[in-house]
């Protein structure tokens, strides 16, 4: 039995996120579903985080043991295969027995995309929030600083377990302007909270419009104070990369 790494990308629109559930589409059920056409019949793969229902990816870390006699790259083409147009393995790599996905992550990294336009763009719409009054650019870029370091981001999303920490390291926050007029942000960080990337995403935006203050974030991170409530789109969000630190964790075949 050998453990297999694997990096999948995924639109997530017809998802409803990436972690199985009974009765639901999920990323983690197609994954397994295309595994099982090919003998697979261990309990259940391991992910490295879970995304929201309508959340993409282009670097979603996967993980399972499977008995396969062929090479990986074979197995990687077999599984393709079976996997449906939305979803697909970018890779895949023989990985150490003792590699998890998720507890081994040093750290991880999003993208969120919006425009800023004051009619609907029903082809950009799809990957992008539309962002209406429009955004002081200089304001995004600048506020984006305050938010690097460690912090406790209570007011900024929620721990995965009532009793967890909200404190984390953020090692990149920054925005860019397209040459199209789109905006990214990019972010990392060592772990995120529920939803943080899309309240971050939120704030920055009611920010650079001028609909709350940088002080009252301020205090929020350093007193963890209330902040205005509300979520970006999950459909603007990609998780685009997890990474693993010095440790390597593939074996060579």
């Amino acid at each position: 039995m050998a453990r297999y790494q694997v990096i999948l990308a995924y639109d997530g629109s017809a998802f409803c996120g990436s972690q199985i559930q009974a009765n639901s589409r999920t990323v983690q059920g197609e994954f397994e579903k295309a595994l099982r056409k090919l003998g697979w019949s261990d309990r259940s793969s391991i992910m490295a985080g879970r995304t929201d229902t309508g959340v993409h990816a282009t670097g979603q870390v996967a993980a399972f043991d499977f008995e396969w006699a062929h090479s990986a790259d074979k197995l990687l083409r077999a599984l393709n295969t079976y996997l449906p147009p939305d979803l697909v393995i970018r890779s895949l790599y023989p990985a150490s027995a003792d590699f998890h996905p998720r507890f081994d992550a040093a750290s991880r990294q999003y993208r969120y995309r919006l425009f800023c336009e004051p009619t609907r763009d029903p082809l950009r719409e799809k990957f992008l929030w539309r962002v209406w009054p429009t955004l002081d650019g200089d304001a995004l870029i600048r506020n984006a600083n305050m938010f690097l370091g460690k912090h406790d981001f209570a007011a900024l999303g929620s721990p995965m377990k009532p009793e967890g920490t909200t404190v984390r390291t953020v090692t990149k926050a920054e925005w860019k302007r397209m040459p199209d007029g789109e905006w990214q942000f990019e972010v990392g960080a060592d772990a995120f909270l529920y939803r943080m990337v899309r309240r971050l995403v939120f704030v920055q935006v009611s920010l650079a419009q001028g609909r709350c203050a940088v002080e009252k974030v301020q205090y929020a991170l350093s007193k963890q104070g209330k902040l205005l409530a509300g979520l970006a789109p999950a459909h603007g969000l990609t998780l685009v990369e997890v990474t693993y630190g010095s440790h390597d964790y593939y074996e060579t075949e």
